[in-house]
């Protein structure tokens, strides 16, 4: 593995979360081997799992007044297992990761993606393509289409889909443009707080913190684990029937989980009372959605001052494709990702993603990284600040470094890189791996084993 890309990719997520190169001096990476991938995907993933950790343990040294911020190790093996996933049910099995529909299918002029997971997604799909839910029947429709332009179609019936474009293609694209001119990481100061501090245990930096989650798959709940396994309260809210069966037991650990309906005045009330109890926000609506509902950037910080409010985007903020719901699979074959990975690149050859869902995880580590990067300045001057961050800015960042050369592969999982205690989730015993981030003195630990998701009430622990 080239560690100066794990080198290269901390020091701009770090520089994006407004931090100064001489912090970097005390992280320390071990283990070897890599993801095979053209791309340096384990570096990344070690990197971004460093500056959410270094973020912490800066954030501990102004919370006890330290000397000097915990030392900070990443285990690159470890983390490219977490970057897949983190638990190995015992005696039961999760359902499958997509759905009968969703995947690659030939077009006339190149390939496309239909991500069909969510119901609404599929239908739209189907719609368009005037066919049943069969993959046979999906794969003769979508061969008669160019690719734009049922990408195209799916998008503006509301479902979700993309064509595969090479990366000179998206530099091209108007949206690929405004990407590039977007910085990896948004910030815009917030309101001074009423009461900027908490009362946090010694190892624990965030007991004591509300953190509203209002994100779904899957870089948002990667970034609220995070903040959980630090001792935050974590309630995530999802909408009334919306389900993620592969992804509950492996994103929903330390965190309660709760339904509300926004759109109906009770669930839109409810909302109100939560924000204005909560420290962190984070949420990956769309960037119409949340000011559709009359909580836009300027009502949510009214209602809590001092909030630090983290949001995500599939395709960033600006551009023609601001408002384009997207997935980490889509992404990486919109921005040239997907093509790059092909041996032989051509009409007939299938996409090749990467290994993992690494804009997905990678995002997420950034956004907790925002998060308490917001905490730490909220406690030296008083301020909330509202972050931005997107998987297309992301996997630019990833397209950056392209591996030079082969790389070991990663050893088999063996016992020792799990937990030593069995995690009982709601589906059964589960096996959780340890951490691949650790800090000195700091306890990662998370206080509730994973369950379904609108499983508790939507309210704080102590009832607000």
């Amino acid at each position: 593995m080239t560690h100066e890309a794990e080198h290269f990719f901390l020091q701009q997520l770090w520089q994006a979360a407004d931090g100064a190169p001489a912090d970097l001096e005390g992280i320390r990476f071990q283990g070897e081997g890599a993801l095979g991938s053209v791309f340096e995907v384990t570096a990344l993933a070690a990197a971004s799992m460093a500056a959410a950790g270094l973020a912490a343990a800066q954030l501990e040294q102004v919370l006890h007044g330290l000397e000097a911020p915990p030392s900070v190790t990443v285990d690159r093996r470890l983390a490219s297992m977490w970057f897949a996933m983190s638990v190995r049910p015992q005696g039961w099995a999760l359902p499958p990761a997509w759905d009968a529909v969703a995947g690659d299918y030939r077009c006339a002029d190149g390939w496309i993606r239909l991500h069909t997971n969510a119901p609404a997604h599929r239908a739209a799909a189907l719609a368009v393509l005037d066919v049943p839910p069969e993959r046979t029947a999906v794969a003769n429709a979508v061969r008669i289409w160019s690719a734009e332009a049922l990408e195209n179609a799916v998008v503006a019936q509301g479902g979700c889909a993309a064509a595969l474009r090479s990366l000179s293609q998206w530099q091209a694209h108007p949206q690929g443009q405004a990407v590039g001119a977007s910085p990896l990481l948004e910030r815009q100061p917030g309101l001074p707080a009423a009461q900027p501090g908490w009362q946090p245990v010694r190892g624990r930096p965030l007991q004591g913190l509300r953190v509203l989650d209002l994100t779904r798959i899957l870089a948002g709940p990667v970034a609220t684990r995070l903040l959980a396994a630090l001792g935050a309260e974590v309630l995530r809210i999802d909408p009334p029937g919306w389900d993620e069966p592969s992804l509950a037991a492996e994103v929903t650990v330390g965190k309660r989980c709760a339904r509300l309906d926004l759109k109906s005045p009770d669930g839109l009330d409810r909302f109100r009372a939560l924000l204005r109890g909560a420290d962190v926000l984070v949420h990956g609506y769309r960037s119409d959605a949340l000011e559709s509902l009359g909580l836009g950037t300027a009502q949510r910080q009214a209602l809590r001052p001092g909030l630090v409010d983290v949001s995500l985007d599939a395709y960033g903020f600006t551009g023609p494709w601001s408002r384009r719901r997207g997935f980490d699979s889509l992404v990486q074959m919109s921005i040239g990702v997907a093509e790059a990975g092909r041996h032989s690149p051509g009409d007939d050859t299938p996409p090749v993603p990467l290994p993992v869902q690494a804009l997905d995880h990678a995002t997420g580590y950034l956004l907790a990284c925002a998060a308490l990067r917001g905490l730490t300045q909220r406690l030296q001057g008083g301020l909330g600040s509202h972050w931005r961050a997107s998987l297309a800015r992301t996997g630019q960042l990833l397209l950056e470094r392209r591996r030079t050369g082969p790389a070991a592969p990663l050893a088999a999982e063996s016992e020792a890189d799990f937990l030593p205690t069995p995690e009982v989730t709601a589906w059964g015993p589960a096996r959780r791996l340890r951490p691949a981030l650790s800090l000195d003195g700091l306890v990662w630990q998370h206080a509730l084993p994973a369950g379904p998701l609108g499983s508790s009430p939507a309210r704080w622990q102590d009832g607000g």
